[in-house]
């Protein structure tokens, strides 16, 4: 009888847990839909890098689902990962560093998304032999892979430099100009350096490129990066400053060879395959091999609405607790828009409004989507959605908030819509652009990972290489 008993309660109690597992389940499952069905609304899909899930391979542990920061990019559907929502990727790659059986490979957007974009081998040349293109202007967004594509395409150029010969040895002929001191422009110089090859690093602006222009204390990176001249660096979280700091300490022990202020004006080729780079302030440089480091924002999209020239109005935001107790409008919906409404919404007395044209954030970060949400319910920041600025005067602004105008006071403007990309300049030396099928240019460092992990499960001995 007491055995009897035993096995009752012992029944009730596994009863009990296999209900809360399938309710969860139920739950999990039931946000998994929600997440797809809020995918579909989206019909341009994944803008660049995204993960490829074999669902052959899938064995649905679903580590992927959990490690992603940008929110619920994939789900648990059917018990298998799946990509519901495509653009909201910017290519971090963690969901195929976890995958256990290398079911996941990080692929290129598809065809239509590369419309207008320079054409690209996957060695990151474009249409002019010996001319490369690395870093966001390339497709893919975040610093680590601008990090790894001007680490790559260094060695790629070292090994047709020393293909050259006897050709090498021209006289004020660089083995490779690099155009652009952010994260893709210091990692090939950095790489040139260890390679021993004689280069030279130009920018219009200072070290650091775009990332030198971010707010303060703006964190940059999420995961760790194989920086030339230095190794792994293994910080999971870095900020702007740590990351210049970085750089600065790097660059000092090396011989950076950088001149800045330098605007490209000209790029043109000579019958001998040398390319003759010209600058701004009538510098002439000559190189066998020259790469485009220059970043996708370019210069500041203006909107064309009256009084947009007043200096009240600006286009970017390096120190938000400069500006206290003002009225402050942020014009935009996407991530650095929300970041600069929060910093200037956290300051003492501002009154900060965000205006977006659209009805709700689509494209920012799941970490912003939290924070603006809190913001909103401190009263930090007051969002205006279906709204846009129609003119701008010295002491107020005037929005359109649903076909109706408000005029509301203000002290300062900000926009933040995007940046003209130096599109024009790309055409203007000769660089094709057009339709591209890019989805079998995965990461390199992804597919050695894959190659690994099924080496590993086969149970085979060496590494597979992987080119």
């Amino acid at each position: 009888m007491d055995t009897f008993a035993a096995f009752i309660v012992a029944a009730i109690v596994i009863g009990l847990f296999v209900r809360g597992y399938l309710k969860k389940q139920k739950k999990i499952e039931a946000l998994a839909h929600e997440a797809e069905e809020k995918g579909k609304m989206r019909s341009d899909g994944p803008q660049s890098q995204h993960p490829h899930i074999d669902a052959n391979n899938c064995i649905g542990c679903a580590a992927c689902t959990m490690v992603c920061p940008e929110g619920d990019v994939l789900v648990m559907l059917g018990g298998k990962a799946v990509i519901v929502n495509g653009y909201k990727c910017i290519g971090h790659s963690l969901c195929a560093e976890v995958c256990p059986v290398g079911a996941i490979t990080m692929v290129m957007a598809s065809p239509s998304m590369g419309g207008d974009m320079a054409y690209l081998t996957p060695q990151y040349e474009t249409s002019i032999n010996n001319l490369f293109i690395v870093g966001e202007l390339g497709g893919l967004a975040l610093i680590k892979n601008a990090i790894n594509q001007g680490r790559d395409c260094i060695d790629n150029i070292a090994n047709r430099i020393a293909a050259l010969g006897s050709r090498r040895s021209v006289p004020d002929v660089l083995d490779v100009l690099i155009v652009g001191a952010g994260p893709a422009g210091i990692s090939a110089s950095l790489r040139a350096i260890e390679k021993k090859l004689s280069y030279l690093t130009v920018d219009e602006g200072e070290m650091g490129g775009t990332v030198a222009k971010y707010p303060r204390q703006k964190l940059v990176m999420t995961s760790p990066v194989e920086f030339p001249m230095h190794g792994k660096f293994k910080k999971t979280e870095l900020s702007k400053e740590e990351l210049i700091a970085f750089w600065d300490k790097v660059l000092q022990r090396s011989d950076f060879k950088f001149r800045k202020g330098e605007k490209v004006e000209d790029i043109k080729k000579g019958e001998d395959g040398i390319f003759t780079v010209m600058t701004t302030n009538t510098h002439r440089y000559r190189a066998h091999t020259v790469v485009l480091a220059l970043g996708k924002s370019g210069s500041p999209r203006k909107l064309g609405v009256k009084g947009e020239e007043l200096q009240k109005v600006m286009y970017r935001l390096i120190e938000a607790d400069h500006y206290i107790n003002k009225k402050i409008l942020v014009v935009g919906g996407g991530d650095s828009a929300i970041e600069a409404a929060m910093g200037l919404g956290h300051q003492v007395g501002n009154q900060v409004t965000l205006s977006y044209r659209k009805e709700a954030f689509s494209r920012i970060k799941e970490r912003n989507s939290q924070r603006i949400q809190e913001s909103i319910r401190k009263g930090k920041v007051k969002v205006i959605f279906n709204s846009a600025p129609v003119e701008f005067k010295e002491k107020s602004v005037l929005l359109e908030v649903n076909g109706k105008t408000e005029e509301i006071p203000n002290d300062y403007v900000w926009i933040f819509a995007g940046g003209e990309p130096p599109t024009a300049f790309l055409k203007k030396i000769g660089v094709g652009f057009g339709n591209q099928d890019l989805t079998s240019t995965g990461s390199k460092e992804a597919k050695q990972a894959k190659a690994e992990k099924q080496a590993a499960l086969s149970g085979v001995g060496s590494l597979v290489s992987v080119q």
